[in-house]
Order: structure tokens, then sequence, then C-alpha cells
């Protein structure tokens, strides 16, 4: 076609319809922000409509070439084999498709200019100052542990040479420690105000879990002000990191450090010198054999078995530090 090839913002979705609207709300922000090719906005799980609809909604359209890319915080399970696996699925009922894969946001300065604007805004509404103050940042989660190092390594560059007074990091599930441990290690410092910094994309059941004990914890211990900052949401500073990466995927320049990938140590135990996936995802190639009717239905793709732990309402799969120790480096 004549007009430029369609940008398909692949969300993780979410059970809250208020967090699905936000993500496809955020998708017509963006196709204002840049209007210079359509914006397809889709879901890897729990929400429709779900990758593969988007996708054939652009070939309907006559598109052949289109750029996906994952709006998902870390390089966890999702962006190195789910969505991949959804892609290969794509080329071999579309054979005549060419799609040019982009990368998770990641560890960038552009997350730090977001949180460094957020956190000033916060210290005008406060008396008390950064040196009495110790930040907590919150991750998702997930069982991928190069991922939730990324996490402490973002917030661990937000801390450095910001004057405040310490820095903890939590997750709203699946990995440890959680946010009411990483509330008790916060005050553990004796400070005066705690900072909440919610790394999450959109507003939805985690977001709720956050302010949920964010509550709890200020009705607990009235003495410490704590602030809560909003999620991410439709920030320009997102905007652009957008298009950085959807240029680098368009310019084929989209790379990963596979080094401390659990895929590729999976691999490489086995006597193999090499990941099984190829992060370098410009032109995504067929590399999975698929049943043509498999797909990843609006329901969450880990089983749940009768009687387990929940937290906060959601089925935990790993409610201890052990259980998530055991499970770390395995891989699907």
């Amino acid at each position: 076609m004549s007009q430029s090839n369609p940008l398909l913002l692949l969300g993780h979705g979410t059970r809250d319809p208020n967090g699905r609207q936000a993500f496809l709300d955020f998708a017509h922000q963006f196709q204002s922000y840049d209007p210079s090719r359509p914006v397809v906005p889709c879901f890897l799980e729990l929400s429709d409509p779900l990758i593969q609809a988007g996708i054939d909604r652009c070939v309907e359209q006559g598109y052949r070439q289109l750029t996906v890319l994952p709006v998902l915080l870390f390089a966890a399970r999702h962006s190195k084999f789910d969505v991949t696996n959804e892609l290969d699925r794509a080329i071999q009922r579309h054979p005549q498709l060419s799609l040019n894969y982009g990368r998770h946001f990641g560890v960038s300065l552009r997350w730090l200019d977001l949180w460094q604007n957020r956190l000033e805004q916060a210290d005008q509404e406060s008396s008390v100052p950064r040196e009495k103050t110790v930040l907590l940042f919150v991750g998702r989660g997930a069982s991928d542990p190069d991922a939730n190092g990324d996490v402490y390594k973002l917030a661990r560059m937000l801390w450095e040479g910001s004057g405040y007074h310490d820095l903890e990091v939590c997750f709203t599930g699946i990995t440890h420690p959680r946010m009411e441990r990483g509330f008790e290690r916060a005050r553990a410092w004796q400070p005066q105000r705690i900072i909440v910094i919610p790394h999450l994309l959109f507003d939805g059941v985690l977001a709720k879990r956050i302010q949920t004990i964010v509550e709890q914890e200020q009705a607990a211990y009235p003495e410490i002000e704590v602030q809560s900052l909003s999620v991410i949401g439709a920030d320009p500073i997102l905007f652009e990191l957008i298009r950085d990466r959807e240029q680098e995927a368009q310019a084929g320049q989209v790379s990963m450090n596979c080094y401390t990938c659990k895929f590729r140590q999976a691999v490489s135990a086995q006597g193999h010198g090499h990941h099984h996936h190829d992060h370098h995802h410009h032109g995504h190639d067929p590399a999975h054999n698929h049943d043509p009717g498999h797909s990843h239905g609006p329901t969450h793709g880990h089983s749940h078995p009768d009687g387990q732990t929940l937290y906060h309402g959601i089925p935990d799969l790993y409610p201890a530090v052990d259980d998530y120790h055991e499970r770390a480096w395995q891989v699907p």
C-alpha cells in the first residue's frame, strides 16, 4: 500500500475493564501524537482484541508489512517467548507477511526523566525533605531473574545522586519481596516520608492492589507520610520511548543482552552454545511449529490448582520465597 505500514501496539492484557480501556485510549492518544502511520492496539491475553485479530485486521486492509511493538516494561517470558510464538503463528497463517518485532522498554534514561519529574512534584507537595525520605520502587514482578534484576537496576539509577535517604525495591506479585515486606524494610530506616513509585504502565488490577496496600500501610503507621505516585500512563516521555523502539525495529537495530537470560542458560546447560530465540527481530521468520488452532484466549496462561493461596484476591503461584526460588531458573 502507498501509506506507511501500521504499528501494532501489543499490550499484556488485563482482567480489569478500566485497565483495558486505558490501553485502548493510550493507543488512540499515541495515534494523535504521531499520525504518520496507523496504530493498531491489541493484547497478548486476557483482553480483546488479541494479537492474531490485530494482525488479521492489518492483513484485511491490504498491509503486507508491519511493526509489532510489545508495550512491556521488561524482558520476561512474554516478550522472549509468548509474543514470538504468536508472531510465528501469524507468519504461518499469512506467509506473505513481513513483521518487524521491536523490543521491550527495559532500563531507559527516559524512565529516569519521567520519575525524576514526578518526584520533584511530590517534593513540592510535602514539607518533609529528601534526606528524611525513603523511596519504595514497586515492580510488577516476573518469573524471570533477568527482568527482576532490571527493576533493581532502574530503581538504583533513579536513587543514585537523588538526595533521598535510601531506597527499597519490592514487587506486586510472582517474585519477592512483596509490597508488605518492602514497606517493612522502608520503615526500618525510620523515615518521615515514604514515596511509592509504581513502575507500571497503566491502571488495572495491579495498580489497584498497590493503592490498597498503600492505604493499609498509611492507616497502620499514620506517623509516616506516604505519597504514592501515579502509574506511568499516557506520558509524552512514554510516547517518545515508543517512537525510539519503533525506529529501532524498522531499522533492523533491535538487540538484547542474552547473556543472563534463563532461556540461554537452559540451552547452554544442554550443551548448546546459543539462545533458542534470535533477538535481532528484523523481519520475523517462523521458528516454531504450532497447531494453527492454538491461541492465547482471553484467559490467563497459567494453571491455578484448587485451593491455591490467594494474594489480594488473585491466585499466588509463589506465596513463599522458597516457592519462587524453585521456579526462578526454569523455562517453559
